[in-house]
């Protein structure tokens, strides 16, 4: 029988001009509380960005976009499931998420920790791929 593995996941988008609201994927933050894994990856392609809006600040975009990625962020001592709803939250500012969206994988029972990472790994990578590249 298999057992499942659920996790949640969000896009990170740049959003040249609030008020337009008109944005790119520029990453994908994924996390499984029950396994206490979280990984979120960036691809800023300046030059994707630059053919879509006018004079992006694509310095300013880097340095805000590395909170992200920084395990310190916003304190080093909170849950995984905490960390990522307080990096996931409605903000208004250049980097925005998406609507969080559930997933859910099986693997044949039992399974170890490692296997259950290692597919976690594998769907990000797919959908890292699939939405931001």
């Amino acid at each position: 029988m298999d057992e499942k593995i659920i996790y949640e996941y969000c896009l990170l988008r740049y959003v040249a001009d609030i008020e337009r609201g008109e944005f790119v994927n520029i990453g994908l933050m994924m996390m499984s509380k029950r396994y206490r894994w979280m990984r979120c990856e960036l691809n800023i392609d300046a030059q994707r960005i630059s053919a879509l809006f006018r004079n992006p600040d694509i310095d300013r975009l880097r340095i805000q976009s590395s909170l992200f990625t920084r395990h310190d962020v916003p304190s080093p001592d909170i849950t995984v499931e905490e960390r990522y709803r307080w990096l996931a939250a409605v903000k208004s500012a250049i980097i925005q998420t998406s609507p969080s969206h559930p997933g859910l994988l099986s693997l044949p029972a039992p399974f170890t920790r490692q296997e259950a990472i290692h597919l976690l790994d594998t769907q990000f990578h797919s959908l890292f791929h699939r939405l931001v590249l």
